[in-house]
C-alpha cells in the first residue's frame, strides 16, 4: 500500500498544463487624445460595467456542467459495467474530476489561455493563477463585455475536468486506477490543454478591434497571437474537437493497447443497470445546457440560440437512433434512447452557438444513425473493445458535428454566420461566409486533433504501461475490479 501510495503521490507531481478559452482582452493605449469621431471606442478590460445577469448565468453553467461528470457521467457509465465494477467507475471519474481541478488551477489555465506560441500557451505566466483576482476581467464575444476572470477560470475547469473522464469508459473493467490517473494527468498536460489551447485561445473581440484600427500589420501581429486552430479559422462554440474527438480518439487507442476483456466478445456482458444509466443520460442532457448555452459567455440571444439547438439536435438524435434500431433490430431498446441521446448533446456542441433551430433537427436526426452504424457494425467487424462505445459515440459524433458546423452556420440555412471583429471595430458584424472553404478548414481541424491526441495518447500509454503497467491481472479481472483495486463493493447483498 505504502508503494502504491507513493507512486500515486509521484504522478500527480508529474503533470502539467490547462484548458479552454480566451486570454482577457487588451487594454487600447488611447486616453491621451480623444479618438476622431467616426473611430468607435474600444473599450478597456474592466469589470466596471459587467452585466450581474452575465455573471450570474456562467456560474450556473459551471454547476451545470460539474453535475455533467459527477454524477451524470458517472451514473451513466456506471449503469453500462458489470455489478462487479461499478464502484471502480465511480471513483476513477470522481477522482479525475478532483486531479484535474487541482492541476487546472496550478498550471492547466496558465498552459491554455495564455500567448505563447500557436500550439501552447506559457504555464508560468499565470502559474497558481498568478494575477487573477476578484478585479481581473476576461473577455467574452462581445466589443465591451467582460465577466470575473475566475468566473472564466472556473467554467473552464469543468471541461477540462469531464474530457479525460470521457475516455474512461473506453478502458472500463479492465484497467488499473493508480497509472490511469497518472496517464489523465500527463494526458490534460500535453494533449488537452494545448488542443484548447489551438482551438479558443485568442485575445478577445476588443483586442482585434484595437488592433484593426492601427493597421493590417498590428491585425496580423493579433492574430499571430491566436491559437493554431483559431489562426486556420476552425470554429468549434463548445467543444466538437477540444472535448468529445479529442477524448474519443485518446479512448480508441487505450482500448487497442489495453486489449480486450476476457471473453470479450463471446460472453454476454449486459448493464447491470439501465436504471442507472438512464438517470446519467437525463443528468448529462441537463447540464449540457450549461456546456454550450454556456460557452457564449453571456446571457444574451445567442445564448437562447444554443440553447434550442442542444433541446432540439438531442431529441432528434434519441427518436432518430430508436427509429433506427427497431428497423435493424425489430426492438427500439432504453440503451439505444440514451445512446441517441449523448449522440445528440455530442453532435450538437461545436454547432451549438452557429446552427439555426431546423438545421440543428437535421443533425441529431443525421448523427444518430451513423453512430449506430460506428457502435454495432465497425466496432464488430475490427474486434475491438470499446467497452462503453466512447468512440463510436463521442468521437464519430463529434467528428460528425465539427464537420456539419461548416454548413448549418451559413446564414442562407438559417445559420448565425461568424461574427467579424475586425471590419467595424466596436460593432458585432457577420461576415460573407463561404461554406465550402470553412468546410475544408473544419476537416483539417478535425484531422489535426485526431493525429495530435491519438499520437500523444499512445506515447503516454507506452511509456506508463513499460514502467507500471496498465492492465490489472486476470485474477481480478475475474474477481471484479471494486473489491481488487478498491476493497469495496457497491452493492451488499
Amino acid at each position: 500500500m505504502m508503494k502504491q501510495s507513493t507512486k500515486i503521490l509521484a504522478g500527480l507531481g508529474a503533470v502539467g498544463v490547462a484548458a479552454l478559452m480566451c486570454h482577457p482582452a487588451f487594454a487600447q493605449a488611447a486616453a491621451a487624445a480623444p479618438a476622431p469621431a467616426a473611430t468607435p471606442a474600444i473599450a478597456t478590460p474592466s469589470l466596471a460595467n459587467m452585466n450581474k445577469g452575465d455573471n450570474t448565468w456562467m456560474l450556473v453553467s459551471t454547476l451545470l456542467v460539474l453535475m455533467m461528470s459527477v454524477p451524470g457521467l458517472a451514473l451513466f457509465y456506471g449503469g453500462l459495467v458489470r455489478t462487479k465494477n461499478m464502484l471502480s467507475v465511480l471513483t476513477q471519474v470522481l477522482m479525475i474530476v478532483c486531479m484535474v481541478g487541482v492541476i487546472w488551477v496550478c498550471w492547466g489555465y496558465s498552459e491554455t489561455f495564455t500567448t505563447y506560441n500557436s500550439l501552447v500557451g506559457n504555464p508560468f505566466t499565470k502559474l497558481f493563477l498568478k494575477g487573477v483576482d476578484a478585479n481581473s476581467a476576461a473577455a467574452t464575444f462581445s466589443n465591451g463585455v467582460y465577466i470575473p476572470e475566475l468566473t472564466y477560470v472556473l467554467f473552464q475547469m469543468t471541461f477540462a475536468m469531464i474530457t479525460p473522464a470521457l475516455f474512461v469508459g473506453s478502458v472500463a473493467e479492465r484497467v488499473k486506477f493508480s497509472p490511469l490517473m497518472l496517464f489523465v494527468a500527463l494526458w490534460v498536460t500535453f494533449v488537452y490543454f494545448p488542443i484548447a489551447h489551438m482551438v479558443w485561445c485568442w485575445d478577445g473581440p476588443d483586442a482585434i478591434a484595437a488592433a484593426a484600427l492601427k493597421g493590417k500589420e498590428a491585425l496580423d501581429a493579433a492574430n499571430a497571437d491566436a491559437g493554431l486552430l483559431f489562426q486556420w479559422g476552425a470554429i468549434d462554440f463548445a467543444g466538437g474537437t477540444v472535448v468529445h474527438i479529442n477524448a474519443g480518439i485518446t479512448g480508441l487507442v487505450m482500448c487497442l493497447l489495453l486489449g480486450k476483456r476476457l471473453g470479450y466478445p463471446n460472453e454476454p456482458m449486459p448493464p447491470h443497470s439501465l436504471t442507472m444509466t438512464m438517470i446519467g443520460a437525463s443528468l448529462l442532457w441537463v447540464g449540457w445546457f450549461g456546456f454550450n448555452a454556456g460557452s457564449n459567455l453571456e446571457a444574451s440571444s445567442i445564448a437562447s440560440v444554443a440553447f434550442m439547438n442542444t433541446m432540439i439536435a438531442t431529441a432528434a438524435a434519441g427518436m432518430s437512433w430508436l427509429l433506427t434500431e427497431q428497423i435493424v433490430r425489430g426492438k427500439p431498446s432504453l440503451l439505444g434512447a440514451a445512446s441517441g441521446v449523448v449522440a445528440g448533446l455530442v453532435a450538437v456542441t461545436p454547432a451549438s452557438g452557429f446552427a439555426g433551430t431546423m438545421g440543428s433537427v437535421i443533425l441529431g436526426l443525421m448523427v444518430s444513425p451513423i453512430c449506430f452504424f460506428f457502435v454495432s457494425v465497425v466496432k464488430s467487424k475490427f474486434k475491438y473493445d470499446d467497452s462503453l462505445d466512447v468512440f463510436g459515440v463521442h468521437c464519430i459524433g463529434g467528428i460528425t458535428g465539427a464537420l456539419m458546423t461548416a454548413i448549418l452556420a451559413n446564414p442562407a440555412l438559417g445559420g448565425q454566420g461568424i461574427a467579424d471583429y475586425a471590419s467595424k471595430p466596436g460593432t458585432l458584424v457577420v461576415a460573407p461566409y463561404d461554406w465550402v472553404h470553412q468546410l475544408i478548414t473544419q476537416g483539417w481541424a478535425v484531422g489535426f486533433t485526431l493525429l495530435w491526441s491519438g499520437v500523444g495518447a499512445a506515447i503516454l500509454y507506452f511509456i506508463i504501461d513499460k514502467l507500471w503497467g496498465f492492465r490489472v491481472s486476470e485474477e481480478v479481472e475475474r474477481e471484479g475490479l471494486d473489491i481488487a483495486e478498491h476493497g469495496e463493493r457497491a452493492y451488499h447483498y
